[in-house]
């Protein structure tokens, strides 16, 4: 029996899910699906600047976990800018971080976001 997955932490749900080429010459039978869990990792390495290590950290998974997720990734990204493909990120073993675990430095978590929405309303 293959031993059942772990959830991967992230820190926030991407603002866009849905992105494609925009002079409308999209095979539209053909869309790359990007996990969530594939979009934090290619955020908090490529964006961040985060090593995989530290990716890990934050995802609360194995280095090699995430070398693997980000791997995956960056194979989507690139089939889409090359073939000018539809990309959809949704799904994915993943739970969403609660702002309160010490890993979570990474400055895009969604309960800073929440927070920093309030100050600003009460300013």
């Amino acid at each position: 029996m293959p031993r059942p997955r772990k959830c991967r932490r992230v820190c926030c749900m991407p603002d866009s899910r849905n992105f494609g080429p925009m002079d409308g010459s999209s095979d539209e039978r053909k869309v790359i699906v990007m996990t969530v869990d594939e979009f934090e990792a290619v955020c908090s390495i490529d964006l961040e600047g985060f090593n995989q290590e530290e990716c890990a950290k934050q995802m609360s998974v194995a280095r090699t976990t995430a070398q693997a997720i980000y791997n995956s990734a960056r194979v989507k990204l690139a089939e889409c800018l090359v073939k000018g493909m539809e990309l959809s990120i949704s799904g994915g073993d993943y739970i969403l971080c609660d702002g309160k675990s010490f890993n979570c430095g990474c400055g895009r978590c969604h309960k800073k976001r929440c927070h920093e929405a309030d100050e600003e309303q009460n300013k």
